[in-house]
């Protein structure tokens, strides 16, 4: 590990404080593209307990393949697995066996950048063969064991491709194959420079495939030939959107193309094509992914990766009649001595509960059960860890071999617990059975009955693992999490959980846990939308200003989609709607429709807390209370919940809500759209003022002091705890000690109308809290008294200006279907404009 000695997990036990220097960054900082969470995810190996990557030996007796970040040999039709190599602090993927047999390559992540390495098999020798922090992947030896392809970020940030010479000393000679390109056509989820990706030899080592985005806006690209000799001549074979796994795989004889496609469905299957582009036909079928497939050495099989059971699995496929082997470690040979680690996780009553789980072994590395779904953090600040966070969910109780000597454990049950945290030296094969007993940190029951939810997450969305309802709830109950929203979503042309959408609670959920399919309106353009309690069907199509392609027209509005949601009683909000903040007069681009659509009515809930800056979403939601608007705060995590990487866990981001103990979907709908609540990634907050609470209106009789209660109990130490009236805080309250729990009640002078909310906010990033930082607000309780905030006027101008920009951009754009949409639209937001308008030029905002 670098910079010292103290592992992840044992820097997050220790509870770090203190101001951060670089604050919450992505784990792979050095690549420059868009939208980390896809690529890391989707493109990039990650740890999982069942494996990952695969290559056949020589032989076609044997395999290579990553599981656990190590790199395991196994021969088929054997149930005993090779430990060949298990770094300190680091992990191992993607190996490829040089043609003689004696050696492979693969890439090793250290907690910053991912290095290319080889390994002498006889030996176990390993000798670094690439330096300087880039990402480095896909390593593939030339059939002739002379040269070498990789994928690399090393100089641009950009996944580019690399070829070089390799000997006993390492490389040689080594060079981007295609240099950077940069295309015309326009990109959301892509950068503009092109990449170059999934690279794999001909058999005659002339000629390299790999995947490429030249000029394609939608999806990774195509399937492309580049000559090793001459870069110039390169040949599209195969048009297709694909995903960052295609990794088209010639075949020994050179006559077929193997690739992964999701073509015309939901999940990614394995399908043949040829050098020469011939239509392309599916060689295997399933609602699952099959993935990262290697052709036999003679040809006749293929190796992959499939997530038919949820978790990773390897399976040897026959290329004709299609029989089956799967490989499975049974039996396994580690190369550093082994404990047994058994967690018995209890809460205050004795009874045994799941929890969410982080253990770091003496090696520095996670450590997991052999069949549960690692996860890891999408960010960490590096001030305060070396590496992400990595975790699983332990249905106590929970078994795991780890390396004998020092081991931190780290169990964590939802916000109403306090973390539980120990490190207990294992002996070589000892047998610890650890109890585990957690310690409640609830709220006191007079601030309400609530049930926690979660507004924000997708099952799948084409990720490692394969997730279910039943599995998802198994998910929730490990983060003491009440209800989850599946909000069924499209990637460009899939949408991969289609199928489980029904409007009742899904049966598999159980008794414990609700899981309600719902649906989240994808575009980037207006602004994302959670559509909760459909009562009939999902909306199609999914998305709209989806440029290059015939859904190109901005038409419809999310005021439109909202309408039509609300014919079926479902409620619409924003979701992670603002990453910093918000000047309407100097933004680049600005089309967020978010204040016409509640000038309209048509926005029941924002999330305050989710996949974005919650102060900076929370100043534009104060502007729009101040105007007397009434808007409850929600939250969403916005997990893609079958990743290994991913913005989470499930539950990470949620609202709890006042439903009187009630846990019906009903309930639940009716407390989110009176704003009985509070959203947090942590804290949880009560609030009361003269009895009233979170959503309810109080009308004092004239203007005067009013007596308030709060109460904070929290699972990480809070930095402020704020009471704010108007935008404006009037009562911050001091913490000390652990800064977990606060009881206090007095008195506020009250003269004129508008709301009041309590907000718990740090400063910086905490390693517990796997967000950009700590926060938590309660929604409004609305003062009916004569007279408006003192910023009515200007948050009113504010909001012109935001919608004058947002009309100008809508009426430039030349891609409606129909003049009528284009009227249409206008028409929508300069009405919104005309209310804003009177809004600023009133001395007072009266009822709306």
């Amino acid at each position: 590990m670098r910079g010292g000695t103290i592992s992840i997990l044992a820097a997050t036990l220790l509870a770090l404080t203190g101001t951060a220097e670089a604050g919450r960054e992505p784990v792979f900082k050095q690549v420059d593209l868009p939208h980390s969470y896809y690529w890391r995810e989707l493109y990039l190996p990650q740890v999982t307990t069942g494996p990952s990557s695969v290559a056949f030996m020589p032989s076609g007796r044997e395999l290579i393949y990553s599981m656990a970040g190590s790199l395991w040999r196994q021969a088929i039709g054997s149930g005993e697995a090779v430990e060949l190599t298990h770094a300190v602090g680091a992990y191992d993927y993607q190996p490829d066996v040089a043609a003689d047999g004696q050696s492979l390559v693969f890439s090793r992540y250290d907690g910053n950048a991912l290095e290319l390495w080889r390994l002498d098999l006889a030996s176990g020798r390993e000798q670094q063969l690439t330096s300087g922090g880039a990402v480095n992947v896909e390593p593939r030896i030339s059939p002739d064991g002379k040269r070498i392809a990789w994928v690399s970020t090393q100089g641009t940030g950009h996944f580019n491709l690399f070829i070089a010479d390799i000997g006993p000393a390492g490389l040689a000679n080594a060079r981007p194959l295609l240099g950077e390109r940069k295309s015309a056509i326009s990109r959301y989820y892509y950068s503009a420079f092109d990449h170059a990706i999934n690279p794999a030899w001909t058999p005659d080592g002339q000629r390299i495939t790999y995947v490429s985005n030249n000029e394609v806006a939608w999806g990774t690209g195509d399937i492309w030939s580049v000559s090793v000799i001459d870069p110039s001549d390169r040949r599209k074979l195969l048009s297709e959107e694909t995903s960052w796994t295609a990794r088209p795989e010639p075949s020994p004889d050179g006559r077929r193309i193997l690739f992964a496609s999701y073509h015309g469905r939901q999940w990614r299957q394995l399908w043949l094509t040829t050098p020469e582009g011939a239509a392309p036909l599916p060689l295997t079928f399933g609602e699952y992914d099959r993935s990262n497939a290697r052709w036999s050495p003679d040809g006749t099989r293929i190796a992959y990766i499939s997530n038919e059971h949820g978790n990773t699995g390897l399976i040897v496929q026959d290329v004709v009649g299609g029989a089956q082997t799967p490989i499975a470690a049974q039996q396994r040979r580690y190369k550093v001595a082994q404990a047994r680690l058994t967690l018995d996780i209890r809460d205050d009553r004795g009874l045994s509960v799941s929890a969410r789980v982080a253990v770091v072994g003496s090696d520095k590395r996670a450590a997991a059960p052999e069949s549960a779904w690692m996860q890891a953090d999408d960010g960490f600040d590096r001030a305060l860890q070396q590496s992400e966070a990595r975790y699983f969910e332990c249905a106590s109780p929970c078994t795991l071999n780890v390396p004998a000597g020092e081991t931190a454990i780290w169990v964590q049950h939802g916000f109403r617990y306090l973390p539980w945290r120990k490190t207990v030296k294992l002996a070589a094969g000892a047998d610890l059975r650890l109890p585990v007993a957690l310690k409640p940190n609830d709220l006191p029951a007079s601030f309400g009955r609530w049930r926690s939810a979660d507004l924000h997450v997708h099952m799948n969305y084409g990720g490692a693992y394969r997730n279910t309802p039943s599995n998802l709830a198994k998910q929730a109950r490990a983060e003491d999490l009440d209800i989850v929203y599946n909000t069924i979503v499209n990637k460009e042309e899939r949408v991969p959980d289609i199928g489980y959408f029904r409007s009742d609670p899904d049966p598999d959920g159980g008794n414990d846990a609700l899981i309600l399919q719902s649906q989240e309106y994808h575009t980037s353009y207006w602004g994302h939308l959670g559509l909760l309690h459909l009562s009939d069907h999902l909306l199609t199509p999914d998305f709209s200003a989806y440029q290059h392609t015939a859904l190109a027209s901005p038409y419809p509005h999310n005021g439109v989609i909202a309408d039509l949601a609300h014919q079926q009683g479902a409620l619409v909000g924003y979701v992670h709607p603002f990453d910093w903040e918000i000047d309407p007069a100097k933004e680049k681009s600005l089309t967020n429709a978010l204040p016409a659509d509640v000038a309209a009515g048509k926005v029941d809930y924002i999330e305050i807390v989710g996949f974005s800056d919650h102060k900076a979403t929370a100043n534009v939601w104060y502007r729009l209370l101040n105007l007397g608007f009434h808007l409850p705060a929600g939250a969403g995590t916005d997990a893609m919940a079958n990743y290994a990487s991913l913005r989470g866990p499930v539950g990470m981001n949620r609202v709890f809500l006042d439903t009187g103990g009630s846990a019906t979907p009903q309930a639940a709908r009716d407390a989110l759209k009176a704003g009985r609540s509070f959203a947090t990634n942590g804290p949880l907050l009560g609030l009361e003022l003269d009895g009233k609470r979170p959503g309810d209106s109080l009308a004092p009789k004239a203007p005067g002091k009013i007596p308030y209660r709060i109460a904070l109990r929290s699972p990480v130490a809070v930095d402020h705890l704020e009471l704010v009236r108007n935008g404006q805080v009037v009562k911050s309250f001091r913490l000390s000690g652990d800064r977990r729990t606060l009881d206090a009640e007095g008195e506020l002078e009250i003269d004129s109308g508008g709301w009041l909310l309590l907000r718990a906010w740090n400063d910086g990033a905490d390693p517990q809290v796997l967000d950009i930082y700590p926060y938590a607000t309660t929604s409004p309780i609305y003062l009916d008294l004569p007279g408006s905030p003192a910023t009515a006027s200007a948050d009113a101008a504010y909001f012109v200006t935001w919608l004058e920009r947002v009309i100008g951009e809508a009426a430039a754009r030349n891609d409606y279907n129909t003049p009528r949409e284009r009227e249409e639209t206008l028409a929508y937001f300069r009405h919104a404009l005309d209310r804003y308008r009177g809004l600023a030029r009133a001395e007072k905002v009266g009822d709306k």
